[in-house]
């Protein structure tokens, strides 16, 4: 795999979620991150990413546009442009859009590789799914 110092969306790792594209610019795959990755995602007005949980990765949330809600445990804040949440691993989140603009974020994790599982989803578990209507 080349070294890559800078990295284009076109060279970026594509995952296509919930009908959209998550851009994965850093990442072990992409430029031999070790320590860090970072993912560029957009969240439709009305969608979101619910209750989950990365067992081993910590995690900060960055508005780049519009607005979000974001949940670490029960606490939620509507995040804006410039505002970052910090998740610590094992901490259950959910970040959702509930603007009438799509927003889009960075999520930044560390460390780049984990031995998994990635990431656990606990929305269908209490007290997590009854906290959002």
């Amino acid at each position: 795999m080349p070294l890559h110092r800078f990295i284009t969306e076109a060279e970026a790792l594509k995952e296509e979620y919930k009908g959209r594209t998550n851009y994965w610019m850093v990442r072990p795959e992409v430029c031999q991150a070790r320590d860090i990755q970072v993912c560029r995602a957009v969240l439709p007005r009305g969608e979101g990413h619910n209750f989950h949980t990365h067992p081993e990765l910590e995690e900060v949330i960055y508005v780049l546009s519009g607005s979000i809600e974001q949940w670490v445990e029960q606490e939620k804040r509507m995040l804006h442009p410039g505002e970052a949440a910090h998740i610590p691993k094992g901490v259950v989140h959910a970040t959702f859009n509930p603007g009438t603009e799509d927003a889009i974020i960075l999520a930044i994790l560390s460390p780049a590789a984990a031995a998994g599982p990635f990431m656990v989803d606990v929305s269908h578990e209490e007290p997590w799914r009854d906290l959002r209507p």
